[in-house]
Order: structure tokens, then sequence, then C-alpha cells
């Protein structure tokens, strides 16, 4: 092997990606983060309340796009812990993940056809795209152990986060692009268009992020090993796979409950990221009541995403230096910064420099969360517990807005509540203190080896 290939052997390591399935694996954080930018956030919400909920008040629109949000939430904290515990029993995470992926990226692309007034459509889409996405990223976040050793868990972790920052940012500013400047693409423009044509580069970039999704999903489901599937000492060889998937569900959750070390980090993150969710979500309105233009929003949105690269790197390398506990408590101390600069916010300026902070730490925070909890866990029942982890992550975007919202009724003041959100990070992080992660890796560590142990002579 010569220098150079050393050289770049060595500095892909250190990133995370030193082999290939591991830069297979962050790929589908790649495709995904496009439907986190451009339907989630960008461009799907201001579609749907213009074009889907046309000739209704607003708010309407608003609350409409809010019911769909909460539904796909609630149907996916249900079925995340089932399908988990199906993955695990039948070993089939990449298939279960290929079945998500093409189940949301065939709603996404009927988004397409979504017209003026077609609001039940419209909704109907957007949740079985999110079911699609969020079910999707259960199996991909269970193959997290499987892939990476205990050393290079949280360099892989965050690097996934950082790929998929670029691919997110990438196709967004392609579809924003071509929805400001339609004329460059040989797209209608101009004055007097119908209604379909003014909303065909929109309605493109819903269709692009399916084809994106489906591609980029390729090299995780060629070349990531489906992990084996591993046999419980006390559980029948032959069945019903959804039956034992059940009857495995409910050991895991007194499993889960067992491992202290790893229930205490589902509370800590429950908490945290409530506070982390409500900046996310409540940044943009809050930037828009106070004056500031939506270019200005939609270009701290992109900044976020290019931001969020190199910092998501040194994420997980800091984290390989002083543990990943440590920058997690790092993370939300830079959140409690960024809540205390939003309450004096006044300018354009200002909501670059909060933007900016939160490209630092979002997703090295959220990664370094991910993979301290994958090291708490068992390997062979990460889709279970990965399930549950999903029920803890969308439950964790419930009771800021609440309290945001709480806040403002009482005091009148969107300042107040957003230095309110400072008490998630207070308490996430005092539980976070109370987790012992040397004694949670131990436990995990232990469980695998008694499985092994119980497994039948081959």
């Amino acid at each position: 092997m010569t220098a150079s290939a050393t050289g770049t052997t060595s500095w892909l390591d250190r990133l995370g990606l030193g082999r290939r399935e591991l830069r297979a694996w962050a790929m589908y954080d790649w495709a995904t983060s496009a439907v986190q930018t451009t339907v989630l956030v960008a461009v799907f919400p201001i579609f749907f309340v213009r074009v889907a909920a046309a000739g209704l008040p607003e708010s309407r629109g608003t609350q409409a796009l809010a019911t769909a949000n909460t539904i796909a939430a609630i149907i996916v904290a249900i079925i995340s812990p089932i399908l988990g515990a199906i993955s695990d029993y039948a070993a089939a995470k990449k298939r279960m993940l290929a079945g998500s992926m093409l189940v949301g990226a065939a709603a996404t692309a009927g988004m397409f056809f979504i017209r003026r007034g077609d609001l039940t459509l419209a909704s109907t889409l957007f949740i079985i795209s999110i079911i699609g996405a969020t079910a999707s990223f259960v199996f991909y976040e269970a193959l997290l152990p499987h892939i990476a050793k205990p050393s290079e868990i949280d360099r892989v972790s965050s690097a996934g986060y950082a790929v998929g920052y670029v691919g997110g940012g990438i196709l967004l500013a392609a579809n924003l692009a071509w929805i400001q400047r339609p004329d460059l693409f040989g797209l209608p423009s101009g004055e007097g268009l119908s209604e379909q044509a003014a909303s065909l580069p929109a309605r493109l970039a819903f269709v692009s992020v399916a084809v994106w999704w489906i591609v980029f999903s390729l090299p995780l489901l060629r070349r990531v090993p489906e992990p084996p599937r591993t046999l419980e000492a006390d559980e029948p060889g032959r069945g019903s796979v959804v039956v034992t998937a059940f009857s495995r569900l409910g050991e895991t959750l007194r499993q889960l409950i067992g491992f202290r070390q790893a229930f205490l980090m589902l509370l800590a993150f429950l908490i945290y990221n409530d506070g982390i969710q409500t900046i996310i979500k409540m940044a943009t309105a809050y930037g828009t009541e106070i004056g500031i233009g939506q270019s200005a929003l939609i270009a701290a949105v992109l900044m976020v995403q290019f931001v969020g690269v190199p910092f998501a790197f040194l994420f997980g390398m800091l984290a390989s230096r002083i543990g990943a506990k440590r920058a997690v408590f790092l993370g939300l101390l830079a959140y409690t910064v960024i809540s205390i600069i939003g309450y004096y916010m006044t300018t354009a300026t200002h909501f670059f420099m909060l933007a900016g902070l939160v490209g630092m730490v979002q997703g090295g925070t959220q990664a370094l969360s991910r993979s301290l909890f994958a090291t708490l866990i068992p390997a062979h029942k990460s889709g279970e517990f990965f399930g549950f982890y999903s029920v803890f992550e969308k439950f964790s975007s419930i009771f800021g807005p609440l309290l945001f919202s709480v806040t403002i009724a009482l005091t009148g003041s969107s300042r107040n509540a957003i230095l309110s959100v400072i008490a998630f990070f207070a308490v996430g992080a005092l539980i976070l203190a109370f987790v012992n992660v040397d004694e949670g890796r131990r436990a995990a560590r232990e469980a695998e080896a008694g499985l092994r142990l119980a497994q039948p002579a081959a």
C-alpha cells in the first residue's frame, strides 16, 4: 500500500468512514435527509398551506399540517417497537428497511399529483412518507452496533449525521434553485401561469426526493451485511414471526427497564431532545414573528445544513478523546447559550449567529446520543431497543412546543418561551449525569456473552 493510500485510509478512519460498509451505512442518512429538509422543513409545509389547503384560512392549513405530523408520530410510536422486534427475530433489518423506504418514497413521489384543495390527499401522502422514513430509520440505526466497533461507534454515528447534512443540503439547494428561478431550468415562469404550472417546480421537488431516497439507499442494501438471527435461550426455535416478535417485545420492554443505564439514557434523551426539537421547529416561526424575512430564514436553514457537516465529524472525534457523555454535555451547554441568544435576538444577523451555533452542535449532540445508547444495549436486541428509542424520540417533540405555547399564553411573550426551553436542557443533563456508561456497557456485553454461551452448537 502506498503512503498516500495509507494516509487516505487513516483520514477516513478518523472520520468514522474507514470501511466500505461504514460508508454505505452513512449514505442512507444522505438519502433520507432529503425528506427532512425538503418535505418536513422547507418546501412541503409552504406547498401544503398554499396549494393543498388553498381556499381555507391560513391557520386552518397550518393546523391540518400539525395534525398530520401528530398522526404520523403516534403511528410510528406504536409500530416502531413491533417492527424492531420482527426485524430482530426474522433477521430482516435490511429487507424491512427497504420495504419502509419504498413505501415512503412512493408516497413522496405521489405528492406530484396533489392539486389545489387536495387537503386529504396531501395529508395522507405526507403521513405515509413520514412513517416510511421514520420506520426505516429504526432498522438503519439498529444496524449501527453490528457494523461499528465499540472504539469507533461515536465517530461512525457522527459521520452518518455529517453525510446526511451534505445530502439533504445539496438537494434542498437544488430544489430551492428551480423553485425560485424556474426559468433557468426550462420550467414555466412569469405571470399568468395556471395553478398547475405555478406549482410544478415544487411538485418536481417531491419527485426528486423520492428518486434521491431510492438511489442513495442502494449502497446500504448492497454492502451492509444483514446481522444474523440470534435465538434467545428461552425462545422456541420455530413459530409465527409476528407472534414470537410480540412475545419478545414484552420481554424487551422488561429488559430495557432492567438495563438501568440504557433506560436512564433514554429518559435523559427524552427530555433534552425535547428542547432540541423545540428550537428546530419553532426557530423560523419565532424569526418570522420578530420580523426576519423569508429569504434570510431559508438561507439560515441551508447554513445549518452545511455548518453541521464539519462539526458533526468534529463531535465524533471529540467523543473519542473525552467520551460521548461529556461531548453531549457540551452540546447541551451550547443549546443553553443558543436559547439565551434567542431571547435577545432582534435582527437577521442575530438569527444567522443562532443558526451557526445550532449547526455546530445539532448533529453532533444527536449522533452521540444515538451511539451512546447503542453501546448500552445488547447488539442482538438492537432492532427492538431502537424501536423504543424511536418511541422516545417521537414523544420528545411534544412537551417542548407545549411548554412554549403555555409560556406565551401566561406571559404574552415568545422571548420568555425561548428561555423556558433551557429547563429541558438542565433536567436532561441532570439525568444524564447519573448514567454510568462503564456499568451500562458492561451489562450489555455480559448479556451478549450469555447469549453466545446459550446458543446450541452448530
